[in-house]
Order: structure tokens, then C-alpha cells, then sequence
């Protein structure tokens, strides 16, 4: 990790962009909206089963304005580099998930990664898992010790 208390060092430029089967990952941000709503909206209870997600306080009920407001936090987040949130595309373009990068706060770890994918496109999370875990194991993270549950531990 960088020299500073920084989640990733000055040097890094962060990736706009992977591609994993399928499915493409781009930034996550407000044009996304509507697309992202209606992903997590429908697959709620499939989210919170989703590995790494059984401690976390989301999804709630939030209206299409409030999910606006989210997506700006988590593009500004990124543009801070504070963390890194990627909207899981499918081949037309429709969202079928989201890859939230933030920094661990376990004291073991220095990155806490979660991803979810709507419930229609459960038969590919695994692969995608598989997939996230060794992008973010390559180069192309600076990262030593990545939590992803259930793959990088």
C-alpha cells in the first residue's frame, strides 16, 4: 500500500474498464441510474444472500432519486480515490450487478471488495467472481491482500 494513509498510492491510476466473460465493468456513476435501480430493486433478497454482503445494511428501499445521490457519492469516491465502484454490464449494455472497492478496515486487509449480480444473472456470479478476484490480484491493482469473500480471504 502507499507510503501515506491514502487507500491507494499518488502514483496509481486507477482502471476505467475490464472486461470478465460476458460481462464489462465500467465506473459506476449517475448515468447509470435507472439501468442500477432496476437491477437491485428487482433482486433484493438474492443481494443480501450474495457472499460478502450478509453483514452489510444495503439494499433498502430507496427512491430513484436517492439511488441518483448514491451513484454521485460513488463517482466522487472514485474521482477522490477513496474507493472504486464498477457497474457489472452485460452485452447490451443493461446493468446486471455492481464491484464495490474500498479500503479494509479489519487491520488485515488493505482493500474489502463486495460485488452482487441480479438474481436472473445467478447462474454467472461465479465466474465473474472468479474473474474480479484475479483482476484484483493482477497488476493492475496495487493491492497485497484483497478481502473478497468467499474467494480471497
Amino acid at each position: 500500500m502507499a507510503e501515506s494513509a491514502s487507500f491507494v498510492p499518488t502514483d496509481f491510476d486507477p482502471p476505467t474498464g475490464f472486461t470478465a466473460g460476458e460481462f464489462r465493468l465500467e465506473p459506476l456513476g449517475p448515468e447509470h441510474n435507472e439501468r442500477d435501480y432496476a437491477a437491485w430493486t428487482s433482486s433484493m433478497e438474492h443481494i443480501r444472500r450474495s457472499p460478502g454482503l450478509l453483514d452489510w445494511d444495503w439494499p433498502h428501499e430507496m427512491s430513484l432519486d436517492e439511488n441518483r445521490a448514491d451513484l454521485e457519492r460513488h463517482a466522487r469516491d472514485f474521482v477522490d480515490r477513496t474507493g472504486f465502484t464498477f457497474t457489472v454490464l452485460d452485452s447490451s449494455d443493461d446493468v446486471v450487478g455492481c464491484v464495490y472497492i474500498y479500503p479494509a478496515r479489519d487491520g488485515q486487509h488493505d482493500a474489502n471488495v463486495r460485488s452482487w449480480v441480479r438474481e436472473s444473472e445467478a447462474a454467472r456470479d461465479d465466474a465473474l467472481r472468479r474473474a474480479i478476484a484475479d483482476w484484483l490480484t493482477s497488476d493492475a491493482w496495487p493491492f497485497e491482500r484483497p478481502r473478497y469473500v468467499p474467494l480471497l480471504t
